[in-house]
């Protein structure tokens, strides 16, 4: 004879509560059950809480063991009327891939989310195609399934789908699998996604929600709060999802992309045979690596080609894949394509958008903003950061530090391939020739903030962001200047360096300008004025001296330079010859020739009236002077520049002037402290200090700390000159000067040791 059916856990909790006199929310308190669970026992919604739950609330109640143990029953017989166990075969997490490898970080991030049981429910995984965003999941899911009691599960939404799965079919799934019998299942969403979130609420269970859409596709799946935990993969951030965990993958490190490709091929029953590669070419290894960009998808297909090709080494296909135009194409391994994994991403976005994602692939250098967009586009400039959040948050573009935005080289290389197979060239001509022209303009137009006497142009707010804008574009305009040179537009390219002269006193350490102003000479020469060709002469000669430390051939070109200004009849440019052939005589330890080039040039510069360059000739003359050791009057020739540059009459433009004065004075405290008067050394270098500041151009900031550093040491101020080492050191390492660094931090050790 059967045993009767227990009463109903419900109407028997609510019945020893209120013998009790007890309130939901003094019983919640007493037992530590929270009042919404108590409530949905009584309600009849939770049908079978566990055992611990049940002892919780009898101890709170004060019931004896007969009650108790009723209540316990009733507690059994629900969870055998309810959905108790996951229904096996539905949702199940698919297998992890055996061969993981790397994402350590990453796996320990997830691990993580699941330590605070307070912390948000959900975790958001996003990133670029092809980055094994379901790969880490899944093995991270499958390494911490013994910590979900009640399952993990998984439901692909197919979000890039022409028809991505819908909330209502995918939490029909989930109820499903959580134990729900179809019939119960109910019939609208919102009553879905209510039932749904109760049983997150009280299971210890695991969501994983694969290829997400969009936000809207989330929403209705997302638990409340309790024991269920939600994972997200999407190629979108999902930034619209609130109070989420969120992990943005990008390639793998470079030990992990080729362990990853190790792994793979350790599937080689014999590894190594027949010209195999593992073991056996480590270069070749890292190579593939590179060319596939440490994505884990195209390094898969790569180790899989290998496999199937048991002929062929590593070294062979790392040759097949460096050819540019094939590599998507030879990155396929039977159904797995990387090509198809971009396409997908690519197929979701309107066509302006792709007309912008194919265009952006003509930028030369390797980032770019939004201004390169506009160009490529012809749209306005807020119409395309729009487009660019698009392409950032579906991982078809990232950014950099600098929140500069740039491809993926595979990426770069499938926008290219799309460019090439959607539009004419002569649509694709006409997109190039637009940022060239672009670049270009926005290029001289940045340099006419640096020029003397010249009006600023619109599109900058100040020389800080004219001189930010040239360069983070540096890459970019001049790849465009070479190609205006080769194409034959000389006047643009003249233009273009022009503009650049007084700005590149302010980045020596860039290492193109003597490109910039190898390829103006040329073009000068080819419009056969004399005058211009020893302008740009000139520029190249300082390019030589002062970027490319070549002070022979410096000398060389500015006595071209020279020539040609004399034949023009232009003084100012014969004095900027003299000036640089000093500089390079300078250089060389021969101060005997430096002078009178020096005298000469400073006495054309007067002669022309030149207020910029009589200034840079003394400095030159001062130099030489103290090269020859004529300390003395090393000092008399800066006091004289010091006076020209305070005197309206004879003053350049301020920023000229303040740059000027910074390297006189810089000047004078090296002659000071050659002439043993540190005191008078020490204030001119921080005159120069301050100065400086304004001039904000590194190399003469480091020059100037080191300075004052070296004097405060002599005149025994060692707390003051450590700390002068110490600043010495940021400008020299900023500037890029090894020479200064290498002497700011032996002085710096020479100060903490003698502390001792």
């Amino acid at each position: 004879m059967s045993q009767p059916e227990p009463p109903a856990l419900g109407p028997l909790l609510r019945a020893h509560r209120h013998d009790a006199g007890l309130t939901l929310e003094e019983l919640a308190e007493g037992s530590g059950v929270s009042g919404r669970a108590i409530g949905d026992m009584e309600r009849g919604h939770s049908l079978g809480p566990q055992a611990r739950t049940v002892q919780a609330l009898a101890t709170a109640l004060g019931l004896g063991p007969a009650d108790t143990e009723a209540l316990l029953a009733a507690a059994r017989a629900g969870r055998r009327r309810q959905p108790a166990t996951a229904r096996p075969g539905l949702c199940d997490l698919p297998p992890a891939v055996p061969d993981f490898t790397g994402r350590e970080t990453e796996a320990a991030w997830l691990a993580r989310t699941l330590d605070s049981p307070a912390g948000p429910p959900v975790s958001v995984v996003s990133g670029a195609p092809g980055l094994g965003k379901t790969a880490l999941v899944l093995h991270a899911g499958t390494r911490l399934a013994d910590r979900f009691a009640d399952g993990c599960f998984f439901v692909d939404l197919r979000g890039l789908d022409t028809e991505p799965v819908t909330p209502h079919d995918a939490l029909s799934r989930l109820l499903r699998a959580l134990g729900v019998r179809e019939r119960d299942v109910p019939g609208e969403t919102d009553e879905r996604r209510g039932l749904y979130r109760r049983l997150m609420r009280e299971r210890q269970a695991l969501v994983v929600l694969d290829n997400a859409a969009h936000e809207a596709q989330v929403r209705a799946l997302l638990p409340g709060p309790g024991a269920g935990r939600l994972w997200v993969t999407s190629r979108r951030t999902l930034a619209g999802i609130e109070h989420a965990r969120r992990l943005v993958l990008t390639p793998l490190p470079v030990a992990d992309a080729t362990a990853l490709l190790g792994a793979i091929l350790a599937q080689r029953e014999d590894e190594g045979a027949n010209g195999g590669p593992v073991g056996s070419d480590s270069s070749s290894f890292t190579r593939i690596s590179e060319l596939c960009g440490h994505l884990p998808l195209a390094l898969r297909i790569a180790g899989n080609r290998l496999l199937s090709r048991p002929s062929w080494s590593a070294r062979a296909l790392a040759e097949r894949l460096g050819d540019e135009d094939l590599r998507l194409q030879r990155l396929t391994a039977g159904d797995l394509r990387i090509r198809s994994a971009f396409r997908l991403s690519y197929e979701q976005l309107s066509e302006p958008v792709r007309r912008l994602f194919r265009r952006l692939a003509l930028v030369p250098g390797a980032d770019f903003d939004t201004g390169a967009g506009a160009a490529l586009t012809g749209l306005r400039p807020d119409l395309v950061e729009e487009m660019l959040d698009e392409l950032l948050d579906l991982g078809l573009l990232g950014h950099t530090a600098t929140d500069r935005l740039l491809f993926h080289d595979l990426l770069r290389l499938y926008a290219r391939e799309r460019l090439q197979e959607e539009e004419t060239p002569q649509e694709t001509a006409a997109a190039e020739a637009a940022l060239h022209r672009w670049l270009l303009d926005t290029a001289a137009a940045a340099g006419q903030w640096f020029q003397p006497g010249a009006t600023p142009a619109d599109g900058f707010g100040s020389a800080r962001a004219a001189q930010a804008w040239l360069e983070a574009e540096s890459a970019n305009w001049l790849a465009a200047l070479r190609v205006a040179a080769a194409a034959g537009r000389h006047d643009e390219v003249v233009r273009t360096a022009e503009s650049m002269h007084w700005f590149s006193d302010r980045w020596t350490n860039w290492g193109h300008w003597p490109t910039v102003f190898g390829l103006s000479r040329t073009a000068a020469h080819a419009l056969g004025d004399d005058v211009l060709a020893a302008t740009h002469a000139n520029y190249l000669a300082w390019a030589v001296h002062y970027c490319s430390h070549q002070p022979r051939e410096s000398s060389a070109i500015a006595e071209q330079a020279a020539e040609l200004a004399r034949r023009g009849g232009d003084v100012t440019q014969e004095a900027w010859a003299h000036f640089y052939a000093a500089a390079a005589a300078i250089r060389l330890g021969e101060p005997d020739s430096a002078v009178p080039r020096a005298r000469r040039a400073a006495e054309l510069f007067a002669q022309a009236g030149d207020r910029e360059g009589r200034p840079q000739a003394l400095l030159a003359l001062a130099s030489a002077e103290a090269a020859g050791a004529d300390h003395a009057a090393a000092v008399a020739t800066t006091d004289t520049i010091l006076a020209l540059l305070t005197d309206p009459a004879t003053a350049p433009a301020a920023h000229i002037s303040d740059f000027t004065r910074t390297n006189a004075l810089n000047q004078k405290g090296r002659a000071l402290l050659a002439l043993g008067r540190p005191r008078e050394a020490e204030h001119s270098y921080a005159e120069a200090r301050t100065v400086g500041a304004r001039v904000a151009v590194p190399l003469l900031q480091a020059i100037a700390a080191l300075g004052q550093a070296k004097a405060l040491a002599e005149l025994g101020e060692r707390e003051r000159a450590l700390g002068a080492a110490r600043e010495a050191r940021t400008f020299a390492e900023t500037a890029g000067d090894p020479a200064r660094l290498k002497d700011a931090t032996a002085l710096q050790a020479t100060l903490e040791a003698s502390a001792g």
